[in-house]
């Protein structure tokens, strides 16, 4: 068997992760980085194409022996039109991609699964205070923007359709911006083990909010920006993680009733932990996210399951290789 990804994102992760639990590795890669991707033993195969088409062609291939992960850069890269043609097996809920590239069903999810989140602004008219807008899909924090009222929301609303970031207004959110720390939590539902388990932790390192903070306060006129250009770990405090997990069983359970065949694999709850310790949900992730290349030996939580280096990169193999052996790969692919 065969375990293939879209090279970008945590491709490397994923497929070191499959080759350290038995499996061949194939990596779909864009003819511009082919000789990048070469450097690493651990990929068997690379399928280079020179266009997003190609690429679906590519994902196909050997279909049947074949299983595919998606990562954040899928749906970005090839657009939900090509991702629906993908025949190849994937690991995880491919019917959760479009809920997560549509920020208005995302946080229906959310409040779905009475976890707490911010509150939206249905129209700029309605803003009343801070607020965050930001664009559908997984952008990396691109062309969103911070308005203190709603003449600065329709100003950089019009910024937006200017350079053609988005088509609408209708396609952003407008969200109450929550003062606190950004903590993601990182989890995995496991359908062969039927629990969640937390993998880690991070921060988005982002350009260029996280450089203005260097500057003294008196010389800063720049606009901030939340392009994500890395990640930092972080370990939270043990108080927090109860509160976590009774959101990320939430979140698995409205997923399971509401979006068959339910939460499969990895997902991360984008949290703000305020001063008095609550914790706000601002979006999710339902696939692997890129904070967990941080832990390609593993997190300090994956340790508490695994007596063994387990990054989610090979904690998706070993999923996979579980599930094999007990014919069980039809409740973990779609």
């Amino acid at each position: 068997m065969i375990i293939s990804t879209l090279g970008s994102h945590s491709s490397l992760q994923i497929l070191h992760g499959a080759k350290k639990d038995g499996f061949k590795t194939a990596v779909v890669s864009d003819k511009n980085r082919e000789n990048f991707y070469r450097r690493f033993s651990f990929i068997d195969e690379i399928r280079s194409y020179d266009n997003l088409d190609k690429a679906v062609d590519l994902i196909n291939k050997n279909d049947e022996e074949t299983i595919f992960i998606p990562h954040g850069s899928l749906i970005e890269y090839l657009g939900m039109d090509r991702v629906k043609k993908i025949r190849t097996p994937i690991f995880g809920n491919r019917n959760l991609f479009e809920w997560e590239s549509n920020q208005h069903k995302k946080m229906s999810l959310l409040k779905m699964a009475e976890i707490k989140i911010p509150e939206s602004f249905e129209s700029p008219e309605d803003v009343d205070r801070l607020v965050i807008v930001k664009l559908p899909g997984a952008k990396g924090g691109k062309g969103y923007f911070i308005a203190k009222n709603k003449e600065e929301v329709k100003e950089g609303l019009s910024k937006l359709l200017s350079a053609k970031l988005i088509k609408s207004a209708d396609e952003v959110i407008i969200q109450e911006y929550i003062i606190g720390i950004p903590m993601y939590f990182q989890f995995f539902y496991s359908p062969v083990f039927k629990r969640v388990e937390i993998t880690g932790m991070d921060l988005r390192y982002e350009s260029n909010v996280d450089g203005l903070r260097r500057l003294p306060t008196n010389v800063i006129d720049v606009e901030p920006t939340f392009v994500v250009a890395g990640n930092i770990p972080v370990v939270a405090r043990e108080s927090l993680l109860p509160k976590a997990f009774e959101y990320a069983e939430n979140f698995v359970n409205a997923v399971n009733e509401r979006i068959p065949p339910g939460m499969i694999g990895p997902f991360c709850l984008e949290s703000v932990v305020t001063d008095n310790l609550d914790i706000v949900v601002f979006e999710f992730s339902g696939r692997i996210v890129a904070g967990t290349n941080l832990y390609v030996e593993g997190s300090p939580y994956s340790w508490l399951y695994w007596d063994e280096p387990m990054s989610v990169g090979r904690r998706i193999a070993r999923e996979i290789k579980i599930a094999k052996l007990e014919n069980k790969l039809g409740e973990i692919t779609t």
